[in-house]
């Protein structure tokens, strides 16, 4: 089994729970395997998904999706038994199955991610803090477990000092969940046409162009997360601590 299999945990009704262990860092120490993972929507647990979960032994759950959204899918079981925080990084919500097909799709996706690193800095912040300082393990997740939660692994990734093109093929590998995404769309919308055909696409030419954008603005995506996030030099010292391994 490679790499990028063993990374997938099986779930019936998850299609994205993916450990962010072992990924090397530029200075040679790697990310531990079952510190920190990132996952689609935890509102999705029930009978032996449920029971995996909570065999994980997580204790942190970072929710990224909005409160309506929450409200109507349902948010992580028995919320109380972990720290939870529910931490909107986005703030202009949008339908992806209602993008012009004619419009180019990563372009339009890196400009909406734009949207998110400036309008959710304070939520991009107190999530990373809360990976950094919280309770491990930990798990942070959006809907699709795309892009809000391909956004914040890939920020995190960037702190820990791993190499940009790991990153983006992090990012990438949600294109492995893709059919079963559309799969759900199709069957929760049963009356509706899916216009966009990328629809749950993750080429890591998204994240490409997102860090080419946080670079042109801010000089680096690091020099964004300090300077304008306002990722201090102690959380970062914590969040190396928690989740390297020698």
């Amino acid at each position: 089994m490679d790499q990028a299999q063993e990374r997938h945990i099986h779930f019936e009704r998850l299609h994205n729970f993916r450990d962010l262990g072992g990924y090397r860092t530029a200075d040679g120490r790697t990310l531990a395997w079952g510190r920190l993972y990132r996952a689609d929507s935890l509102g999705k647990l029930a009978g032996d998904d449920w029971k995996r979960f909570l065999g994980l032994g997580i204790s942190t759950v970072i929710d990224l999706r909005y409160p309506w959204e929450i409200a109507a899918k349902g948010r992580v079981p028995e919320a109380e038994r972990f720290t939870y925080a529910n931490l909107s990084i986005e703030h202009r919500p949008y339908d992806q199955a209602e993008i012009d097909p004619d419009t180019d799709p990563w372009r339009h996706l890196a400009d909406r991610f734009a949207e998110v690193t400036e309008d959710g800095v304070v939520e991009i912040r107190r999530a990373i803090e809360l990976i950094a300082d919280g309770p491990g393990p930990a798990v942070f997740h959006c809907a699709s477990g795309k892009d809000r939660t391909g956004l914040i692994a890939a920020l995190v990734l960037t702190l820990l000092g791993v190499p940009e093109e790991q990153i983006l093929a992090d990012f990438a590998l949600t294109e492995l969940a893709t059919d079963r995404l559309v799969e759900d769309w199709r069957a929760a919308h049963p009356g509706r046409t899916l216009k966009w055909p990328s629809y749950g696409r993750a080429p890591a030419e998204i994240m490409a162009l997102v860090f080419a954008d946080l670079t042109a603005r801010h000089g680096s995506v690091h020099a964004y997360l300090t300077d304008r996030v306002g990722i201090t030099a102690a959380t970062i010292t914590a969040l190396r601590a928690r989740l390297l391994a020698a």
